[in-house]
């Protein structure tokens, strides 16, 4: 028997396939937008000019200033462009950086954003936004920031480097762990969320071997947006509250950091989450242990598995550990202190994971 449940689908159009690119203006029109900005990151200017070429004279110009963890003083900065320009919408060229920043624009100014994803981040999928202030990072979900159309084009990907090709990848993954046993689960989800396991876990090797694989990087994209469908539909819990405080905290690199974190935080629930568990260990090839598995995949694609490799000081340990226990949130096993503390001490010496006493 199936349990009661709610799902609600987000309202947005999705064009996936390569050369989709070409089908952007198409997505603009429809929107009835005439005129605008184009968001990335300095590293993707010139994937950002080459969609602003694609738009032709509905590019209203690029800015190339999205930063990760989207500052507070970026997301003003993109505020004001966009009103000088005269923009009615923003396409956002990139990963979170490029896509946060677009939503930090809706969500002052009520522009629509069009997302052309050039990772797996997912975060073109879902109605969440985040700014980073005096340290700390602030999120929240609204739908305004929902992208009113997302581009999918696998040819926009091959020059995401291996690595970071890799840690986008183990970033989206992290979505539909969480998912698979978030309190607002349901059977719908699931299915993506396992799904979407199963297509990055067998894609990512492939990008790894040859970045020029289209089939391998359409199947990682594929895999990206189910898994962004998850994030977007279920709340989180510990592995991304870890991974926002670490990020907002010590400034680690977004998708680096949830590939460290995320075997560590799943060994931790796995006693209190059976099914998720079995839906991974299907989706990872039959595992026994899913969160081993994630840690051992990691090290095949030759992405971080420590703290301390993208720049923890072992002396932040405790200080990240009170700040993750200080306001509650959901987690399907009791978030403890010492439960906390231990998990990151094994992820700052990049150990192998195992549930560590709550």
């Amino acid at each position: 028997m199936i349990a009661s449940f709610t799902y609600s689908a987000l309202p947005m159009r999705v064009r996936f396939g390569a050369g989709s690119l070409s089908a952007l203006p198409e997505e603009v029109a429809a929107l009835g937008l005439t005129r605008v900005l184009v968001l990335c990151s300095p590293e993707q200017e010139d994937t950002g000019r080459l969609v602003a070429a694609a738009l032709g004279d509905r590019a209203a110009g690029v800015l190339a200033e999205a930063r990760m963890h989207v500052p507070v003083e970026v997301a003003h900065r993109a505020r004001e462009v966009a009103a000088e320009l005269g923009a009615d919408g923003c396409v956002a060229v990139g990963g979170g950086s490029a896509v946060g920043l677009g939503k930090a624009i809706a969500l002052e100014h009520g522009l629509p954003v069009i997302a052309v994803p050039t990772t797996y981040a997912g975060s073109e999928m879902t109605p969440i936004w985040g700014l980073t202030e005096g340290g700390a990072k602030r999120t929240g979900r609204d739908s305004r920031v929902l992208p009113a159309s997302v581009v999918y084009d696998p040819e926009l990907t091959v020059s995401l480097p291996a690595q970071l090709s890799a840690t986008s990848g183990m970033n989206a993954v992290a979505h539909a762990v969480e998912g698979l046993y978030a309190p607002d689960a349901s059977p719908i989800v699931s299915l993506m969320a396992e799904e979407g396991t199963r297509a990055l876990a067998a894609a990512l090797p492939r990008v790894v071997a040859d970045g020029a694989d289209l089939d391998a990087r359409g199947e990682a994209q594929y895999g990206a947006w189910l898994c962004g469908v998850v994030l977007g539909a279920t709340t989180m819990s510990l592995h991304h509250k870890l991974c926002h405080t670490l990020g907002g905290t010590l400034d680690l690199p977004h998708a680096q950091t949830h590939t460290v974190v995320l075997p560590h935080a799943l060994a931790y629930n796995r006693p209190a989450v059976p099914g998720a568990v079995a839906a991974l260990t299907r989706a990872l090839g039959g595992a026994p242990d899913p969160a081993r598995e994630l840690w051992e995949l990691a090290g095949r694609l030759g992405a971080p598995r420590s703290l301390a490799e993208l720049g923890m000081a072992e002396r932040d340990i405790e200080r990240i550990a009170d700040l993750a226990v200080a306001n509650p949130y959901s987690n399907p096993r009791p978030v403890t202190r010492d439960g906390v503390a231990a998990l990151l001490r094994a992820a700052w010496a990049g150990e192998p994971p195992v549930a560590p006493p709550a």
